[in-house]
């Protein structure tokens, strides 16, 4: 399965802290677990889980339950964001966020490109119509 960016941002919190074990980084410097709280990642993971499990019942051919299921997580995430005063995604995290998708449903036989062609839209533009964040 496509790796998460809840798995990247947790390597980020990892890594700072060793820096910070190590005297490596100065204290006014570390940000990570300020930008990732352990809430904002299990919330994420637990939209991205169900995002999972809903693909597994999903067919190539079936545009129509592929969008739906995209609007479902995109929706998702934007309580999430809205939970966290709109800013637990930024512009990394989002195209992050937006490349997991695509990648998973790669990953599971779709044919990102192809569907978001005959739907009138690129490639990039699959989660724009529900996305606010």
């Amino acid at each position: 399965m496509a790796e998460r960016p809840t798995t990247n941002w947790r390597s980020g919190i990892a890594q700072e802290a060793a820096e910070l074990a190590a005297g490596t980084l100065d204290p006014d410097c570390a940000c990570m677990v300020e930008l990732f709280p352990r809430e904002l990642l299990l919330e994420t993971d637990a939209v991205l889980d169900v995002f999972e499990a809903e693909l597994l019942t999903l067919t190539e051919e079936d545009d129509a339950r592929i969008f739906a299921a995209v609007e479902r997580v995109v929706l998702a995430l934007n309580a999430v964001n809205e939970a966290h005063d709109d800013c637990a995604f930024e512009t990394d995290e989002r195209e992050q966020l937006c490349a997991y998708i695509d990648r998973t449903l790669t990953e599971r036989g779709v044919d990102v490109a192809s569907l978001t062609v005959r739907h009138g839209l690129g490639r990039h533009e699959l989660t724009d119509r529900w996305r606010d964040w």
